[in-house]
């Protein structure tokens, strides 16, 4: 028979009635074996490459594990306990450390209950054998009548708290979203808006304070001096509080290049260097010549403002019917957002910031807190809430409530943008959080007694209060860290007192999910973020407690590490201006000390910088390891999500606690 023939054969059964269709043909599909056959070999090939690709896998991850426990290793090594200070040792530390105590003894103890299954009611009296067992029958039934009940009663108030918090950032989103369906904005009457006219230019102070920024004066000054306003009514006040004379030096040399070019710019140094910013502040408006100014922009040093800044904010003064209008707020914007895990995260938090919050304040409640830089204020507005004063670490806070109290108008404009840069390493922002957390506690307890007597409305009384200050600045941090960080882990070790899947999992994501929104590029960052939030909580609950009893860390003020960063158009901008020039020509074109003389200063001040290393965290490392010790228990008792949580809860505070998120330092 021919290869490719085919016989059929038809047959009829008798008891069904139906014909029968054999098919005797090689190719055919209807029959497989031949297929089967032919395709053995490219399913070997097929699980050789799924091999190959687990292997890879394996491999990758090994190495990925080999070089992080390398890393930690040489972490722990060279890393200073004694860098974080006497602070570490504080009462919150040592409470940490009692409470992982007690949870690693009551791990164990649970370890040994659990393999010799040991149950308050499957075992009966007469059948308890040895101390060890007696002892543990008796804690679960003195836990069960009398700590789990108190236990749950601090996590039911702390769970009201969160749930409240969490109304309020639901309304603030809803608020955003109705700004954005309804397209609503500040504006501007024409008249007000018509800059044509020399004379329609009002005068404008423009400062900088600044102390030891070797690395963005110049980037801060450079952005101030391109203003596009006329040169006749603008005044740039480079305010420096420095300490190094070399760099004084460097910073008055670098003003002195931009007054050559007909920038109306000056150099003002103060030799009793009290109050931090705010004394420096305070200090430059007490000059005879800023009577003759009614604005004043505020940059920090590194802040860098379009050219066209003060265009876009000047005119929201002059509207009409707004003579009552005090401050103008524009957006940050961050040059070094991408730059590691750290500052993406942090870009997620000042999106929601600036795009909710400072929006919906502003457009709603004409009101909010002075973010203390990239701001405009009308010299009277100052003037008449009592200046700058040096009683807190938040002065721009300060300010901007007592300018509240004194019945001036806020905008805020989310549309405007000034680029700055985030802080890159764990240590800057550690102390940058704890100095934003701090200063508010400090501020409530001065400003509620003339928050109470002053002439403003119930409802705004009420809003300062309980929603400013109270819900926002002492509420969420202090329900944070007590439910998801001292709560969480003790229930593992109190079942009878556990918290419910929807507080540590379906709420918490919903939240993150919303507070990501203003930054959608973020969404992928969306668990780290979740994470990232409660283990800063530890640092901002530390804060709120410090400046609410006034403890002696509430007055630290240390000015954030800066890397100078720029984005690529200011490199061009600077490129064009500085090709001409290096440091050395500028020398030469000064007339007051001899060419090198100065370069002999200059090649002095280029002092290299101490050498640094990353630190070790107790407070995170204690909480990390009280984390894991929960999530052990938890693994015991089968809890499913309540072990996931702990255990990636656990290791963020150790990634924290090692400070490998962030700069990393050799």
């Amino acid at each position: 028979m021919a290869p490719n023939s085919a016989v059929t054969t038809a047959e009829k059964s008798n008891t069904n009635n139906f014909t029968l269709l054999q098919v005797h043909d090689s190719d055919s599909p209807m029959f497989p074996e031949k297929q089967k056959a032919t395709s053995r070999k490219q399913f070997t090939w097929f699980l050789l490459l799924k091999l190959h690709r687990v292997m890879t896998c394996l491999s990758w991850l090994t190495n990925g594990l080999k070089s992080t426990f390398a890393l930690v290793k040489k972490r722990v090594s060279l890393a200073d306990m004694s860098d974080e200070g006497p602070k570490s040792r504080g009462r919150l530390y040592r409470f940490i450390k009692v409470f992982l105590a007690l949870s690693i003894g009551g791990l164990v103890i649970e370890i040994i209950a659990h393999f010799n299954r040991w149950n308050l009611h499957m075992i009966h009296p007469w059948e308890v054998q040895g101390l060890l067992q007696w002892s543990y029958m008796a804690w679960l039934s003195f836990r069960e009548d009398y700590v789990a009940p108190l236990v749950l009663l601090v996590s039911k108030f702390c769970i009201v708290l969160f749930l409240i918090q969490s109304l309020d950032r639901l309304v603030l989103c809803i608020g955003c979203f109705w700004i954005k369906y309804k397209k609503l904005k500040p504006t501007i009457d024409a008249d007000a808006s018509d800059l044509e006219d020399p004379l329609n230019f009002p005068m404008v102070l423009v400062q900088i304070p600044m102390c030891n920024e070797r690395e963005v004066y110049s980037q801060s000054i450079g952005a101030a001096a391109q203003l596009d306003w006329p040169k006749d009514r603008i005044l740039i006040q480079v305010l420096d509080d420095s300490d190094d004379g070399n760099l004084q030096m460097l910073i008055k040399e670098e003003v002195a290049s931009w007054k050559e070019k007909g920038i109306n710019i000056l150099y003002r140094h103060r030799l009793i260097r009290t109050g931090y910013k705010a004394g420096n502040l305070k200090s430059a408006m007490s000059c005879d010549y800023v009577k003759d100014y009614e604005f004043v922009a505020i940059f920090d040093a590194d802040f860098q403002p379009n050219p066209d800044f003060l265009k876009l904010t000047i005119p929201h003064f002059k509207f009409q019917g707004k003579p009552d209008l005090g401050l103008v707020q524009a957006r940050w914007s961050f040059v070094n957002k991408d730059e590691n895990l750290l500052t993406r995260l942090q870009n997620i938090n000042l999106c929601f910031h600036f795009e909710v919050e400072q929006q919906v304040n502003g457009y709603f409640l004409n009101f909010f807190g002075f973010n203390g830089t990239a701001g405009v204020w009308r010299i009277k507005a100052l003037e008449e809430s009592g200046g700058w004063l040096e009683r807190t670490t938040v002065e721009d806070m300060d300010i901007a409530v007592r300018a509240h109290l004194n019945g001036w108008k806020f905008i805020f404009l989310n549309d405007v943008k000034v680029l700055c840069e985030l802080p890159e390493s764990y240590e800057a922002y550690k102390k940058q959080q704890h100095r934003w957390h701090s200063g508010p506690m400090q501020l409530f307890r001065l400003c509620l007694p003339a928050i109470l007597t002053s002439k403003i409305s119930v409802w705004k009384k009420s809003n300062l209060i309980f929603l400013f200050f109270l819900l926002r600045k002492l509420i969420l941090p202090f329900y944070s860290f007590t439910l998801f960080c001292i709560i969480l882990p003790l229930t593992m070790f109190i079942p009878e007192s556990e918290l419910p899947l929807w507080v540590i999992c379906y709420v918490p994501i919903f939240m993150s999910f919303l507070n990501i929104l203003p930054a959608p590029k973020s969404v992928p960052f969306l668990v780290p973020y979740l994470l990232f939030e409660n283990t800063m909580s530890v640092t901002k609950f530390n804060a709120m407690i410090s400046g609410l009893f006034q403890l002696g860390s509430a007055y630290e003020w240390v000015v954030t590490k800066k890397t100078g960063r720029s984005s690529e158009s200011d490199l061009l901008a600077l490129a064009e201006r500085e090709s001409k020039s290096s440091n050395e020509e500028k020398i030469l074109r000064r007339h007051s000390e001899s060419g090198l003389e100065l370069l002999g200063k200059l090649k002095q001040s280029e002092i290299p910088s101490k050498k640094k290393r990353n630190r070790l965290y107790r407070k995170e490392l204690a909480l990390a390891l009280l984390l894991l010790t929960a999530s052990a228990r938890s693994l015991l008792s089968a809890h499913g999500v309540h072990f996931y949580f702990l255990l990636f809860q656990g290791l963020s505070f150790l990634v924290m606690g090692l400070d490998l998120i962030g700069e990393q330092v050799s």
